[in-house]
């Protein structure tokens, strides 16, 4: 069992190196083992690209006949943009193939397990079964519900601040925490913030890495008023990259052509008073396949999407400081509990030093 978990824990950490490229397609790592030693290896690198199966398949060549094939996630059956992994597996003469997860996708799950046992090929499923899983959480909610998974990133204080009283906020967290930062956007699909934020701050939204030439994530600002200048870093700061304004009917038509001359997409959708129906919203960015989204906003936003139960996932920088102040912003705000006991859980996943920071990774409790 040690040594499945090992060639396991490996396609996973394989499949990782495909995660923001690979969306809407979840991200898969393989390898080919012989006699107790890899004799290929591969992953999913983008979307409509060979399949992790196919790519290790081909690093092992005939090495691989006879061989056992670890896999993260169940091999399809299907002919997509490719052709059906399963095949490939029986084709090259694999004998055994060990999965980390069923694919979730109703439409698949289990199927390729089935192809692969009637074709004579040993299947065996479990190992890390659930670090299979966490690592295309995202693909996970998505295929099932249509909805993009949501995680709500913040830096605060270690009081709980994301600024002060002044609205100062530059910076709060150290380099290494910002880097980490750009690092989840690059993994997400989408990056969304508020109007607040847009002009307060100026953004860009898009991942600044040094070295970095990967995917950039489609930027979304929600504005009900349509507020927010064509002369925005978020709509002119990346030429290649969309950016999505979230409006309602309350844009004026000049507001909306400024911006769409801009390059700006316009996204109307309906509203709950003078705001935007954000469980809407995300239905509507779901269907435009966007998978991920990366929540990076001011007091308001983040705290409607934590009210209306739409975080997925938080990750929380937290600086050793402490700002003060009654008049300072907390990322978490409306008129809270009386009672400790209606207080929303989280469950801790992980905590991790970064620079002089910590990053801590969260999911909320089953109401």
């Amino acid at each position: 069992m040690a040594e499945h978990d090992k060639f396991m824990q490996r396609a996973i950490e394989l499949a990782a190196r495909g995660l923001g490229q690979t969306s809407p397609n979840p991200a898969v790592g393989a390898l080919v083992v012989q006699a107790g030693g890899i004799v290929g290896e591969g992953w999913h690198e983008y979307a409509g690209g060979p399949h992790a199966e196919v790519n290790a398949l081909r690093a092992a060549g005939q090495a691989a006949y006879g061989g056992t094939l670890y896999v993260s996630l169940e091999p399809c059956n299907t002919q997509g943009r490719t052709p059906p992994c399963t095949d490939a597996i029986v084709k090259a003469g694999i004998n055994r193939v060990i999965i980390g997860t069923l694919d979730p996708n109703p439409a698949v799950s289990g199927r390729g397990v089935l192809a692969l046992r009637a074709a004579g090929v040993t299947v065996d499923e479990g190992p890390l079964a659930a670090e299979a899983a966490q690592l295309n959480e995202a693909y996970n909610k998505y295929i099932v519900s249509g909805l993009p998974f949501v995680t709500l990133k913040t830096a605060m204080s270690l009081d709980g601040r994301i600024a002060t009283k002044t609205g100062s906020s530059r910076w709060i967290t150290g380099e290494p925490a910002r880097a980490k930062a750009h690092g989840i956007r690059s993994i997400n699909d989408a990056v969304l913030t508020g109007i607040g934020t847009v002009l307060a701050d100026d953004p860009r939204l898009d991942v600044r890495l040094d070295g970095y030439t990967g995917h950039q994530p489609v930027r979304i600002v929600v504005d009900g008023k349509g507020r927010i200048p064509a002369s925005a870093l978020v709509i002119q700061g990346a030429p290649k990259q969309t950016t999505i304004i979230a409006t309602t009917d309350l844009m004026s038509l000049d507001a909306s052509q400024k911006l769409s001359e801009a390059g700006a997409e316009i996204m109307v959708v309906p509203r709950h008073g003078d705001r935007i129906d954000l469980q809407r919203l995300l239905r509507e960015l779901g269907q435009r396949g966007l998978v991920s989204i990366m929540v990076e906003g001011g007091a308001a936003l983040t705290t409607a999407f934590i009210t209306e139960g739409l975080v997925d996932k938080y990750v929380f920088f937290v600086a050793p400081k402490l700002i003060g102040g009654t008049a300072a912003l907390g990322f978490y705000g409306g008129v809270g509990v009386e009672d400790i006991e209606d207080a929303r859980g989280l469950r801790f996943d992980t905590c991790e030093n970064i620079g002089d920071d910590i990053m801590i990774e969260a999911y909320p409790l089953e109401p």
